[in-house]
């Protein structure tokens, strides 16, 4: 299977489950804001400490193709039903709730607003962070033309609190302080 199919270049994309829209669409937009905030989630995850929560970030980049495939539907309800994979319930949001709860028991409490970066790590979470907000809002856009899935937008919120919790506890395990502003 060649990984190129010539069917884009004329500024159009496919959506699962049948359907094209101009490349340009809030919809396309929105599960390309996604897509990119897996692949910072990817390079954090690969920074030294490589094992620093890695299972949590993987489950996350899973999370982010489960919801890149039901943003990629026209009528995502009736594909969720149809496919196990894209099972997505409110058990994801409580576990990001629960890392951000642990976590946060091992730092000392925030006063102030921090500066991003400190250690690599922290500084790849940071950013991992800021695009996780874009995608939030790309999706709040999409929400007002055509229906999000509906724990999408919660999930995304938890996710940037969590992004931003794991940034400050990689500096705390690489002994580096919070920088604040």
């Amino acid at each position: 299977m060649r990984i190129y199919t010539k069917k884009g270049d004329q500024g159009t994309t496919s959506l699962l489950r049948g359907g094209r829209v101009p490349k340009h669409h809030v919809r396309v937009t929105a599960y390309g804001d996604v897509d990119e905030l897996n692949a910072a989630i990817g390079v954090a995850a690969a920074v030294n400490p490589s094992d620093f929560e890695q299972q949590l970030l993987e489950k996350i980049q899973r999370d982010l193709f489960t919801i890149g495939s039901m943003l990629a539907t026209a009528n995502h309800d009736t594909t969720v039903q149809q496919d196990e994979k894209l099972k997505f319930d409110e058990t994801r949001i409580a576990a990001l709730e629960k890392a951000i709860d642990a976590a946060t028991e091992s730092m000392l409490p925030l006063e102030k607003f921090v500066l991003p970066g400190g250690s690599e790590k922290s500084a790849m979470l940071h950013l991992a962070r800021t695009v996780c907000r874009r995608a939030e809002r790309s999706l709040v856009s999409l929400d007002h033309e055509d229906s999000v899935p509906t724990l999408v937008l919660p999930y995304m919120n938890r996710l940037s609190d969590l992004l931003f919790t794991l940034a400050r506890l990689a500096n705390v395990r690489a002994a580096i302080s919070d920088r604040e502003w």
